[in-house]
């Protein structure tokens, strides 16, 4: 790839990849620094990036490892001392367009955020296939790529984070109905 190629990757794809790294973070600051040195690494990995074989899926696979590289490096570190970081709350509501009235937005706003915090307590092994699936509309082989996992564990995990939200989100939503 070149670095041409490169631009025209985060020129198509930009916003794609910053949005995966601000939902696996849940922070705004963390998804900024995920989303550069997503970007850095693919400068040092540049000669190893095929521009004809999905660039994506490369990208999110970059973006990923080291998501997880530093989820690993951290929870190391509290291990030895308390380590705590000070992040800035991501806003999600940036994100909607203006509903037509305060009611619809304050209904969809309310069931956006009981999907998310649904999807935020799933263990990681089912959230990264939510998250690459429905909000990258992915499909599961490349999701299967991306982690590094077969094709078969990838429609497993995803049928069984079905599961669980939709356990959770019937638990919830019988709760208020209460």
């Amino acid at each position: 790839m070149t670095k041409t190629e490169l631009e025209n990757c985060i020129h198509d794809y930009g916003k794609e990849i910053y949005s995966f790294c601000r939902s696996i973070t849940f922070h705004l600051q963390d998804a900024d620094d995920l989303f550069q040195d997503t970007f850095l690494k693919a400068m040092e990995l540049i000669s190893d990036i095929d521009y004809e074989k999905n660039p994506k899926s490369y990208l999110l696979s970059v973006a990923y490892g080291l998501w997880k590289n530093k989820k690993r490096k951290h929870a190391w570190r509290n291990r030895i001392a308390a380590v705590f970081s000070l992040t800035e709350e991501l806003d999600f509501d940036s994100f909607h367009t203006p509903p037509d009235s305060l009611e619809q937005e304050f209904l969809k706003k309310e069931e956006s955020d009981l999907v998310r915090r649904a999807v935020s307590r799933l263990p990681e092994k089912y959230k990264f296939p939510i998250l690459l699936f429905y909000m990258e509309d992915l499909p599961i082989a490349q999701i299967a790529y991306i982690l590094k996992i077969p094709v078969g564990t990838v429609k497993s995990r995803l049928h069984q984070a079905r599961k669980l939200l939709e356990k959770e989100l019937e638990a919830v939503l019988d709760e208020k109905h209460t």
